[in-house]
């Protein structure tokens, strides 16, 4: 399973000098990086670009980790061509998904910020931040405080339709980066085809089988992507887009095996 092939280490090779140069050349982020569909920076090219951009060291090492322990098996079993095709429908799949619920969620937000600034009030203010930046909220008590006690202040109200702007833009152009979702679609390629095969994971004190690993990991990443905890940065309906894209793919295949063990 760890023997190199040759697609793997193309993308191993392209994944590490994209890193080098956008955090030590030039910063290709700014371009490439997967925007929300509604921001004035979003690109279609992106759904392919962000998929060898990545925001640190750590993140990674953890995806080409995963490209290097499963890739190369899928990439035997498929051959070069076929291997590749997978990879980038995955990586894009998960992007579309991802990029979806952002423009449901940035689309709801934009109609709070609209139907705010037609009737900026403290009153509501402070709904529009406990519901949508509620850490922001807790961080500018003083303001609310003040707010309340002169509610038709001109300063105050302006600066209140500000901070709404101001995160409403902020939330419409964060970045997407990395090639998680084709992990996630090569890691869910690897429990259907070889779903008796016992994985030792560093985590795990146990060996578990690659069906088991995967569903719960897929639930996981369910329950956290709609958790949407606010200090968690990762892409979790990326993940899952990778996973949902590669089933309907193999599905597509007939690639339902029963002897690879």
């Amino acid at each position: 399973m760890l023997a190199i092939t040759p697609s793997v280490r193309n993308l191993l090779i392209l994944n590490v000098l994209f890193y080098f140069v956008d955090k030590n050349i030039l910063t290709l982020s700014d371009g490439f990086a997967l925007r929300p569909v509604l921001s004035p920076a979003f690109m279609p090219y992106q759904f392919v670009t962000y998929m060898f951009l990545h925001g640190n060291i750590g993140h990674l090492f953890s995806n080409m980790f995963g490209l290097f322990m499963f890739g190369p098996l899928l990439e035997r079993m498929w051959g070069s061509q076929k291997f590749l095709f997978f990879y980038f429908f995955t990586g894009i799949g998960a992007g579309l998904l991802f990029s979806a619920i952002g423009y449901f969620e940035n689309a709801q937000l934009r109609d709070a910020v609209e139907l705010y600034i037609q009737n900026p009030t403290p009153e509501g203010w402070i709904e529009f931040m406990t519901q949508h930046a509620n850490e922001f909220y807790r961080a500018n008590l003083e303001f609310v405080n003040n707010f309340e006690e002169n509610p038709t202040n001109p300063a105050y109200i302006e600066k209140s339709i500000g901070t709404v702007k101001g995160y409403y833009q902020a939330m419409a152009n964060i970045p997407m980066v990395g090639a998680s979702g084709a992990i996630f679609g090569i890691l869910m390629a690897f429990g259907l085809l070889f779903p008796n095969t016992e994985l030792f994971m560093l985590f795990i004190p146990f060996p578990i089988k690659a069906k088991y690993f995967v569903t719960f990991y897929g639930l996981y990443e369910l329950y956290s992507g709609i958790q949407n905890a606010p200090s968690d940065n990762v892409a979790h309906f990326a993940h899952l887009g990778g996973m949902l894209f590669a089933y309907i793919l193999l599905r597509y295949w007939g690639t339902r095996k029963t002897n690879f063990y």
